[in-house]
């Protein structure tokens, strides 16, 4: 069953199309990953997904409701955690949690047994009564999944969850939504720029650039969909010559170096070598995710636009 549904969906601005006649479906259940780089349209997706902005056009619905004409039903379906912290420092967790039960109308009878629930799910019982700003960078990522978990939501969204993050915390959050798959069997909705974490959570992962999707598929099948390990050559590399060896499956020059796809590189490295020219470096890996966006945009990931273009959404839709 499908419990997202998004048909020719556009946000578009004066001079800025953020995205640009996406569709695709997520089924229940499933951890479905948004991968991009920063500007790519990835958060602004997930705006309109939750309703806190409104499509310029085309159509998408969330656990069978209209974002556009059925928000308050969307709005009671989903649980969210921001890009950026929106926990109250000066309150403690507890009472953060509190909070939000109370504004979701929450029986008041359950709303204790619910915040213990949720606490213990992101190991935060021992630390529920500190105030906020007395928590460490991960944990206050922990309170926010608790929070947005609090009301049992059929969907959750999780925009860039380990964003500045070290990697022994962003570990442990990758952790702790495996479990929440596991244990809740809700969908989850990912969106990140980095691909370790895309290819460690999502079943299945939509590729956005510029505001349109380029590839959607499971991490494995993107990554078998190359054809074979990656060599990367640098220097004065006789292209075509390494085209005509059947065990190159593809050759182009991308950012200055030639980037091949090569079955069996362990094998036949040697005799690719010899007749690439003057090589000043060579890589050889498997392939990876980074590898798919390079084969599908011809350039790396870049690190800069989403956060300002997002501030710049939001702005011009209020």
């Amino acid at each position: 069953m499908d419990i997202i549904q998004i048909k020719n969906l556009t946000k578009q601005y004066d001079k800025l199309t953020a995205v640009d006649g996406i569709s695709f479906d997520v089924k229940e259940g499933e951890i479905f990953g948004l991968l991009g780089p920063n500007g790519a349209g990835k958060t602004t997706t997930l705006m309109m997904l939750s309703t806190l902005l409104k499509p310029t056009s085309g159509f998408a619905s969330v656990n069978g409701h209209d974002v556009v004409k059925q928000q308050g039903l969307v709005r009671n379906s989903i649980g969210m955690v921001f890009q950026d912290p929106s926990s109250d420092t000066l309150l403690s967790g507890y009472e953060n949690l509190k909070l939000h039960a109370l504004m979701y109308n929450l029986p008041l009878k359950e709303i204790n047994s619910r915040i213990d629930k949720v606490l213990d799910l992101v190991d935060l019982q021992k630390r529920k009564h500190d105030v906020v700003k007395k928590y460490s960078g991960g944990m206050r990522r922990r309170l926010e999944i608790a929070r947005g978990l609090l009301h049992s939501p059929k969907v959750f969204f999780l925009d860039e969850p380990t964003l500045g993050l070290d990697p022994q915390t962003r570990d442990h959050i990758w952790e702790y939504i495996q479990n929440l798959a596991k244990q809740t069997k809700m969908t989850i909705i990912v969106t990140t720029h980095y691909m370790e974490e895309a290819e460690k959570l999502c079943n299945r992962i939509a590729i956005i650039d510029h505001g349109k999707i380029a590839a959607l598929d499971s991490p494995a099948n993107l990554k078998r969909a190359l054809g074979g390990d990656k060599v990367i050559l640098k220097g004065r590399i006789d292209t075509e010559t390494l085209k005509k060896f059947p065990f190159v499956k593809k050759a182009e020059v991308i950012e200055g170096a030639v980037h091949l796809s090569v079955e069996q590189a362990g094998k036949n490295l040697q005799e690719l070598l010899c007749s690439a020219g003057d090589v000043e470096n060579v890589e050889v890996h498997s392939p990876d995710l980074n590898d798919v966006f390079l084969n599908l945009t011809g350039r790396a990931m870049r690190e800069e636009g989403e956060a300002s273009s997002y501030i710049q959404d939001i702005t011009r839709a209020t």
